[in-house]
Formats: structure tokens, sequence, C-alpha cells
């Protein structure tokens, strides 16, 4: 079992980190919102599946894969 104490100890770095994934995650999705189709590699449904599944690195991989170049 984790100690409380234990775990306050390491809040200050695991609090930004956690803000970090959650406007990560927000800004992907906004993106992929306003996106027509045409302009993604692969379905939308894919992507909100991938940006929201796969934790901190789903939405980085969105924005280097997941979208094509204009």
């Amino acid at each position: 079992m984790m100690d409380v104490n234990g775990l306050s100890e390491y809040l200050p770095l695991l609090i930004p980190l956690v803000l970090i994934q959650i406007g990560l995650l927000i800004f992907a999705l906004l993106d992929l919102v306003k996106r027509p189709e045409e302009a993604l590699n692969g379905s939308k449904v894919m992507w909100v599946l991938i940006i929201a599944l796969v934790n901190v690195i789903g939405p980085i991989l969105y924005f280097i894969v997941g979208r094509k170049d204009e």
C-alpha cells in the first residue's frame, strides 16, 4: 500500500506533468475537431481514440503523424 506522505514528496513533479498532459489532450482534440477529414492521415475516430487512450504519447503522435502538411 502506498504511503500518503511518500506521495506528497512527488506532487511538485506530478502536478505540472498532469497539467501538461491535460493541456496536450485538449489542444490535440480541439485541433482535430477543426480539421477536415481530408487533412488527416486516418479517420477522426481513430485519432480521437489514440489521443484519448494513449496518454501523453497519443497527442504527440497526432501532431507528428496525424496531420497532413498543408
